[in-house]
């Protein structure tokens, strides 16, 4: 399985790091750091697909695809 795309954004009105899945509903992680907000969404992750798969929910696919830029050729 391919992996899940992650937006990391400060937030001045939180005065902190919001981590994001967008496929995922409602996972997210708020930390101090970009570096920490990013542990923490992944730990989310984690405890989500875990959640959708003893609920035996399906899990989205993917839907974001990283954008090669190829310059000077």
């Amino acid at each position: 399985m391919k992996d899940y795309h992650i937006n990391i954004f400060y937030s001045e009105e939180d005065g902190g790091f919001i981590a994001d899945i967008p496929e995922l509903d409602a996972c997210s992680a708020f930390e101090t750091t970009a570096e920490e907000a990013l542990r923490e969404v992944e730990r989310a992750k984690t405890a989500w697909i875990e959640a959708a798969r003893k609920a035996c929910k399906p899990m989205p696919p993917p839907r974001y695809r990283p954008l090669i830029y190829q310059v000077g050729h």
